[in-house]
């Protein structure tokens, strides 16, 4: 079991892995954390690792990734690399023993995704993907509310989020070789959204619109359940756009207004009863913090296990799955990845547990 070494009294100590905007955001709300301590970070750089530890007061700085994933004295490394870099990064963490939360998209693609799953169940360690919004309380709330039946059996989701750019094509969500495009920075969270409220479709429709560098400038799916539900999602980098939610079941409709991943506030119609608001608790922080889903891993670490009932890994597979399919509608496919869409690696497969095949994770 992954659990911290100084027991439910001590803080658990946190090592951070990158140095990028998500670091020093994640970085900022951990070090306000009571029971949290960030004891180190690791760059491929040590000049950014140093400025990074300057930054927020903390004790050691490496310059590689390896010293880091050494480090014994840390309960939890936060993966912050770009996507392209999840499956080395997190894999050399879970190899060195420490327990991983890696940011989202959680890999390029499920084959990735699976890798790193196997690689945690093997090796006994706490994984999760930084899924904020699954950990946000007001998205908990709708999510008992959609639970509990209050809107009755969930009919359709709506889900959008855009940027307006534009994004030069040097720009990294125009790099195919960094895993561009719309729908892994963007579309994650509708894709996650439907999949909190519904699980996995059975059915994926996709339409998008490429760059000429073969990325997604804009996404737009369809999504269906055998049960009859269907979601429509939409993400973009040429165009802002509301980014807004909805869920509409039998008796009713939950509306989230802007920024629905991680909401202040969200609108509750019920047939035959006036228009219920449900805003965010001030306790829990500004609707931007990122602390919620540090709450859940150092409740999860010190309760024991190796996995969030929040974030679930096999949650995270299901998402990874859907958005594999997206690009294989699509036909977008990063340079690296092996084998044709539907093929062991490519965009399509199942992401069934194998032996690991990224050198890192097979200890090479």
């Amino acid at each position: 079991m992954p659990g911290i070494s100084g027991g439910a009294q001590e803080k658990v100590r946190w090592g951070i892995l990158a140095t990028g905007g998500i670091a020093a955001a994640f970085t900022a709300d951990l070090v306000d954390l009571p029971d949290a301590e960030v004891v180190a970070v690791g760059s491929r750089r040590a000049e950014s690792a140093r400025a990074f530890a300057d930054r927020f007061g903390i004790p050691r700085a490496y310059g590689t990734w390896e010293e880091l994933a050494h480090d014994a004295d840390l309960d939890v490394v936060y993966v912050a690399t770009p996507h392209v870099a999840h499956r080395t990064a997190a894999g050399l963490c879970l190899r060195a023993g420490r327990n991983v939360l890696c940011e989202k998209p959680f890999t390029l693609n499920v084959r990735e995704a699976g890798e790193l799953v196997a690689l945690a169940r093997r090796q006994g360690r706490f994984l999760m993907e930084a899924m904020w919004m699954y950990c946000n309380p007001l998205v908990r709330r709708l999510k008992a509310l959609v639970d509990d039946g209050a809107i009755g059996e969930v009919r359709s989701v709506r889900a959008d989020f855009g940027l307006a750019g534009p994004f030069p094509p040097a720009h990294r969500l125009r790099d195919p070789r960094l895993g561009g495009g719309a729908l892994l920075d963007l579309g994650v969270y509708p894709v996650s959204f439907a999949h909190l409220l519904l699980g996995e479709p059975t059915e994926v429709l996709a339409q998008a619109v490429l760059s000429p560098e073969g990325v997604d400038l804009q996404t737009g799916a369809l999504l269906s359940w055998d049960g009859g539900a269907l979601a429509q999602l939409h993400c973009s980098i040429t165009g802002d756009t509301g980014t807004t939610a909805s869920v509409t079941g039998s008796r009713g409709r939950i509306d989230v207004p802007y920024g629905f991943f991680h909401p202040d506030r969200f609108v509750l119609h019920r047939d035959g009863r006036d228009p219920e608001e449900f805003a965010a608790d001030p306790a829990d922080g500004p609707r931007s913090t990122l602390r919620h889903e540090a709450l859940e891993v150092m409740r999860a670490l010190r309760a024991g296990e190796t996995e969030s009932p929040l974030v679930p890994l096999d949650g995270t597979l299901a998402v990874m799955r859907t958005l594999d399919a997206v690009r294989e509608r699509i036909g977008v496919r990063y340079p690296g990845e092996p084998g044709e869409a539907g093929e062991p690696g490519g965009a399509g497969d199942t992401g069934e547990p194998g032996e690991p095949v990224d050198p890192v994770l097979a200890g090479a």
